[in-house]
């Protein structure tokens, strides 16, 4: 790539693979397995290490060591990847694990997302697209996150949970049992409750009046109303609207938790 672009005190691995528009600022270190995109941009003082693959036009700020061992006792040194797509913003102090063996070998980033300074992505997390984490946020390993999720700052998510999409939690959160999809919810570890749906979300994203009225439905059978057992909830819900595709949506990952849900 051009030599303009690279400021002269980085530290480029030559086997790194790297597009001739990115710009690589002062300080940044880049592996010998590092591949990246179009029009990437690191600021300065990025590590970039591992098998890490980034996209096009993402933007990562200083301090942020992205591609780092799994913290996990049981990594041995396998050959594992980090993959990050297209126009995320990653900012200062962020850290981002490649996968595990056990894990499935990959840790793996969507598009357009938010990571915020000081957060952290542990191995074998597999986050979606266009998703807000706030700062100093802790993700554990094998965590997935769906699209349009929104994880307020200073949250903790325990290893193997799930964030259902277009679901905000507040900040300061500790989050130990599977999330909703839609929900909005806060509290610590132990204590987080599911408080309604994220109406101010869905409104902003252009659901219809149809799949507001499904989702608020939702709402009254399964979060407020504590007499139905779970599984009589869905069923309730099933039959009253199951042919709203969100309704299907919530349907399908509420009976997938195996980690236990929210409600």
């Amino acid at each position: 790539m051009s030599q303009s672009k690279i400021h002269s005190t980085a530290i480029i691995h030559p086997g790194a693979e790297i597009d001739s528009s990115c710009e690589i600022g002062p300080f940044c270190i880049v592996g010998p397995k590092v591949k990246l995109g179009k029009g990437n941009k690191l600021l300065s003082h990025v590590v970039l290490e591992n098998k890490t693959t980034i996209g096009t036009e993402n933007i990562i700020y200083p301090f942020s060591v992205i591609g780092g061992l799994p913290q996990d006792l049981k990594y041995k040194g396998e050959d594992t990847d980090l993959i990050i797509g297209n126009k995320n913003t990653i900012r200062e102090s962020v850290t981002i694990n490649i996968g595990t063996e056990g894990g499935g070998t990959v840790t793996k980033i969507g598009d357009n997302n938010l990571i915020m300074a000081y957060s952290h992505l542990g191995h074998d997390c597999i986050v979606g697209s266009n998703i807000v984490i706030a700062n100093s946020s802790q993700i554990a390993g094998h965590v997935t996150i769906e699209d349009w999720a929104i994880i307020g700052g200073m949250t903790g998510v325990s290893q193997f949970i799930r964030i259902g999409a277009h679901s905000y939690i507040a900040g300061g959160s500790g989050i130990d049992r599977d999330v909703p999809p839609f929900s909005f919810g806060k509290g610590p570890t132990g204590h987080y409750d599911i408080l309604g749906i994220n109406l101010i979300g869905i409104k902003r994203r252009g659901f219809s009046e149809k799949e507001i009225s499904a989702l608020q439905e939702i709402n009254k059978i399964f979060f407020k109303d504590k007499s139905l057992e779970k599984n009589s909830a869905l069923l309730k819900i099933e039959e009253q609207l199951g042919s709203v595709g969100v309704v299907k949506q919530f349907l399908d990952f509420v009976r997938s938790s195996e980690k236990g849900i929210y409600r």
